[in-house]
């Protein structure tokens, strides 16, 4: 896999890296970008073998929530059959490993995991990167990550954990706090094994009866904008592990998703001062991953193909960011430096965390020559 090749003709200053499931956790964490969840029923095999669509990097198949409980079944059918067929066509050479999306399956709790796992075989593992846990919480996490622990050994395959923090007990404000220390000793415990921390958006939302329109960004819904600054404030400190922002909910399916000809303001006049670029549903998405990239998230829950490449392509390092990284993370002595412009202070201890997160995201999403050229990227043509 390789991030942004939507736009094939696009020249970078630094191209992304390949990327596939058995590439290092330390690179690979920053890498999922847009993670399209689907039901587990939905029969994505033949885009896969064809490669029909080059920017999805990232496949959920979901057992839970996209899924009624009758459906489960055939789902799994469905996600065995799909992990075989894909390790099948990998052995026999007509798709190429780099091209196999990292594939994750969201479990609809612990029984249903242990039963699932129990018809995966090492063959199908190959093709399966790891697993969504629901309503991630201090009960159950250890649980889950043991039996993970297991099952990898057992089939002799890497597999991740992606640990879904969206329960209750961390919405509410008087066990919140708890609640995420004592996730935060599981993770730890199972720390090579956690490749993201995802969030729910949308579950923490329902906990207050509220849903953010269009036209505004989860950060304004203060009750849930508070559960994500402290899932922030505990997962992220010292670039401890990597957590990806919560889904956009709303689409426009048109096919004309790329600009025929480039915008003529910056992307800041655009989506800050709110002149229409995309569309309102587009513009909405990207003004919140503007927010989650200040914020500290890489990436995002998806649920629609048109938001990929926006997500994607905003994932993207400017020249100058990378510069600065670069020279932050090359200075073996503290101190202060002038940044690569001579617009901004280095200071080397302070910023190093920041300067790690930035060139991780350059190796995963490659390196642009300024903010104007992300209009670039998600052009048809420049």
């Amino acid at each position: 896999m390789r991030h942004q090749r939507y736009n094939p003709d696009f020249k970078f200053v630094k191209l992304p890296e390949n990327f596939n499931k058995y590439t290092d956790r330390e690179l690979l964490q920053y890498c999922l970008g847009a993670t399209m969840y689907m039901p587990g029923t939905k029969d994505f095999l033949p885009k896969i073998l064809n490669c029909a669509m080059p920017g999805l990097t990232t496949i959920v198949f979901c057992f839970e929530d996209a899924c009624a409980e009758s459906e489960v079944p055939v789902a799994e059918e469905n996600v065995l059959r799909t992990l075989d067929a894909i390790s099948t066509a990998v052995d026999n050479g007509t798709l190429n490993q780099d091209d196999v999306p990292l594939i994750f399956c969201r479990v609809r709790n612990q029984e249903q995991f242990v039963s699932f796992s129990e018809r995966l075989t090492p063959h199908m593992a190959k093709a399966l990167t790891g697993i969504n846990f629901p309503k991630f919480n201090s009960e159950n996490g250890d649980a889950y990550f043991a039996h993970l622990k297991k099952l990898s050994t057992e089939l002799g395959e890497i597999l991740y954990g992606m640990p879904i923090i969206e329960d209750p007990r961390v919405a509410y404000k008087e066990s919140r706090m708890q609640e995420l220390m004592s996730i935060r000793a599981i993770l730890n415990k199972y720390y090579d094994m956690v490749l993201q921390i995802r969030v729910g958006g949308t579950d923490f939302s329902s906990c207050f009866g509220v849903r953010r329109g269009v036209d505004y960004s989860i950060y304004d819904i203060m009750t849930v904008r508070e559960c994500l600054v402290d899932i922030l404030n505990v997962f992220t400190r010292n670039n401890e592990f990597v957590v990806s922002g919560p889904v956009w909910e709303y689409f426009r399916a048109s096919k004309a998703m790329m600009f025929e000809e480039l915008p003529r303001h910056t992307l800041d006049d655009y989506l800050m001062k709110r002149k229409p670029l995309v569309n309102h549903e587009v513009d909405g998405l990207m003004r919140e991953v503007i927010l989650d990239k200040a914020n500290g998230f890489v990436g995002r829950t998806v649920i629609h193909p048109t938001h990929i490449k926006f997500v994607n392509g905003l994932q993207a390092v400017t020249r100058e960011e990378y510069a600065d990284a670069v020279q932050i993370l090359s200075s073996s002595e503290g101190g202060v430096h002038k940044g690569q412009n001579a617009n901004k202070m280095n200071e080397i201890k302070p910023h190093t965390n920041w300067a790690t997160k930035v060139t991780m995201r350059a190796r995963a999403f490659g390196v642009i020559e300024n903010e104007n050229s992300y209009l670039k990227l998600l052009s048809e043509s420049e």
